[in-house]
C-alpha cells in the first residue's frame, strides 16, 4: 500500500495564467481529500533598494547630502514595501477567499527576497508533502520552455513537485489518467508510488508507460517491471494498463509524446533515473526534457522505493 499522502500543499502563487491554475488544483486538493493549504508569494522590495541606491548618483545636488538621503531612502523602502506588500495580498486573496468559501484550512505567506530564494527556503524549513508550481510565471516570452523559478527550486529542493505545464487545468477529478513513467530504478517505483497518491485524490485511471529501443534486449526484463507495477496499482483499487513504448527515439522525446497522446492529466517521474550517481546527483536529463518540452503536467518526485517485498506479497496472495 502507497505510503505517499498528499496532506499538507504549497502552492507558489504569481498571478501568471499557470499560477492560476494551480490555485484551482490546490483548493480541488483541499476539497477533495481534506489537504491544509499554504499559499505564498515572493516580492523583491530588496532588489528595488539596490537599485535605487544605484541611481543616488543622477539626484540633484541638494539630495546628496548623507542626511537627505537616508531620509530619502527610508521613504523609498516603505512606499516600495508597502505596494509590493499590498500587490502579494491581492494575489493570495482569491485563494484565502476560496479556501475559506470551503472550509478548507489555509495559510498565507508573504516573503521579501530573491524570487526563488525565500521559497526554497520555506520548503526546507516545513514540512510539506507536496508543491504545486507553475511551469512559467510573469516573466514568461514567447518560446519560453520553463520558467527560473520552476527550474531553480527543482534543483535546490526534493519535496514532491506538481508543476503545471496546462495552464486549461483547474479541477483534480476527470476520465484522462495519470501516467507514470517506469524505468526500473528505485527513483522510478518511487514514482509510482508518488503516482498511485496523485490518481487516488484525483479518482483518476492510471497508465503506467516504460520506453525502450526497438529491439532491445532488455524488452523482456522493463515487460517484467511493468506487469509487476500494473499488479501493485490495481491492489491500490485503481484502474490501471500498461504500455511498452519501442522507440528509437531518446527516452525523454518518446515519454513527452506517449504522455501526450494519452492527454493524461500529469505524468508522475523520478528526479533521477537508473544512470543517477550514488551520492549528489543532479535532476535526470529525462526527466529535465519532459518538464522542458512536454505539454503535460508533471509530477517531480525524489522518493524511492524497492518492490521486492510487495512482488513476494502480490506473488504469496496469487498463491492462497
Amino acid at each position: 500500500m502507497t505510503t505517499v499522502k498528499y496532506e499538507r500543499i504549497h502552492v507558489a502563487i504569481d498571478n501568471s495564467d499557470h499560477s492560476n491554475a494551480s490555485v484551482h488544483l490546490g483548493v480541488d486538493f483541499g476539497k477533495t481529500i481534506g489537504a491544509a493549504l499554504t499559499g505564498s508569494h515572493v516580492y523583491a522590495a530588496k532588489l528595488h533598494d539596490v537599485r535605487f541606491k544605484q541611481m543616488e548618483f543622477t539626484l540633484p545636488d541638494e539630495y546628496k547630502e548623507e542626511t537627505e538621503l537616508e531620509k530619502q531612502r527610508r521613504i523609498h523602502d516603505a512606499l516600495i514595501t508597502r505596494g509590493l506588500e499590498l500587490i502579494s495580498d491581492s494575489y493570495l486573496d482569491q485563494m484565502e477567499r476560496m479556501s475559506h468559501e470551503l472550509d478548507i484550512d489555509f495559510t498565507r505567506k508573504i516573503f521579501d527576497g530573491r524570487t526563488f530564494e525565500p521559497l526554497v527556503d520555506d520548503l526546507r524549513d516545513t514540512a510539506y508533502d507536496l508543491l504545486i508550481l507553475g511551469a512559467l510565471g510573469q516573466g514568461a516570452v514567447r518560446d519560453s520552455e520553463i520558467g527560473s523559478v520552476c527550474e531553480r527550486v527543482l534543483r535546490r529542493t526534493t519535496l514532491d513537485t506538481l508543476v503545471v505545464r496546462d495552464e486549461e487545468t483547474m479541477a483534480l477529478a476527470g476520465e484522462t489518467p495519470v501516467a507514470i513513467a517506469l524505468d526500473g530504478s528505485e527513483y522510478s517505483w518511487g514514482a509510482l508510488q508518488s503516482g498511485i497518491a496523485l490518481a487516488k485524490a484525483a479518482s483518476r485511471p492510471v497508465h503506467i508507460l516504460a520506453t525502450v529501443q526497438e529491439n532491445d534486449e532488455s524488452s523482456a526484463l522493463v515487460q517484467a517491471h511493468l506487469t509487476l507495477a500494473e499488479e501493485i496499482v490495481a491492489a491500490e483499487g485503481l484502474t490501471v494498463t500498461g504500455s511498452l513504448v519501442e522507440s528509437n527515439k531518446p527516452s525523454g522525446v518518446a515519454i513527452a509524446e506517449f504522455a501526450a497522446s494519452l492527454d493524461a492529466f500529469a505524468i508522475a517521474m523520478g528526479r533521477h533515473g537508473l544512470d543517477a550517481p550514488m551520492e549528489n546527483p543532479e535532476m535526470g536529463s529525462v526527466t529535465e526534457h519532459v518538464l522542458r518540452r512536454g505539454t503535460t503536467n508533471v509530477l517531480v518526485t525524489s522518493q524511492t522505493w524497492n518492490p521486492a517485498e510487495a512482488a513476494v506479497k502480490l506473488n504469496s496472495e496469487i498463491a492462497a
